[in-house]
């Protein structure tokens, strides 16, 4: 596997680096991350129904994603979470570090990635460079650079959130 700080290096990409405790939940990191200009972010890893397929979600950290809903966006029959062993299997990540930035260890394209249209517009995103303890902020243009570094395409989704108070 690559070292990703050399291929954003390598790749014309810059980011701005912070460093943490390590985090798991979104609660942890509004608590531990410092301030970083750009916006959060929360990356799903999913599954289609029968495991043939894999994808990455990346939405804004505060979007509750509705996962049932997010099969007419991205064409996953019955997606849900994917086990450890396959993100380490397909990404060589441990739980708690998925990233978009994971997609330097899929050289075989073996994840499809969603992003949210939502998202897109900002001008940068965090990320974690593979582990979670640390977070990049990487401006919108890099993004665009680091996907095509990769070879990964990307389709913009409108990613259905759980609606709150129902009604």
């Amino acid at each position: 596997m690559p070292d990703l700080l050399d291929f954003l290096s390598a790749h014309g990409i810059s980011c701005q680096r912070v460093d943490h405790p390590p985090v798991f939940t979104m609660d942890e990191v509004e608590r531990l991350v410092p301030p970083l200009d750009g916006a959060a972010t929360k990356n799903l890893f999913l599954r289609d129904k029968k495991g043939t397929r894999q994808a990455l979600v990346v939405v804004a950290a505060s979007k509750p994603v509705d996962l049932r809903a997010l099969a007419a966006s991205t064409g996953f029959e019955r997606p849900s979470f994917g086990s450890a062993d396959r993100l380490k299997r397909c990404l060589g990540l441990e739980p708690g570090s998925v990233s978009l930035l994971a997609l330097v260890n899929d050289p075989g394209h073996a994840v499809e990635v969603f992003i949210d249209r939502d998202l897109w517009a900002a001008g940068a995103i965090h990320c974690h460079p593979l582990v979670n303890t640390s977070t990049l902020s990487v401006r919108h243009e890099d993004v665009e650079r680091f996907l095509a570094a990769t070879g990964h395409a990307h389709r913009l989704v409108d990613v259905p959130a759980i609606s709150v108070g129902g009604g």
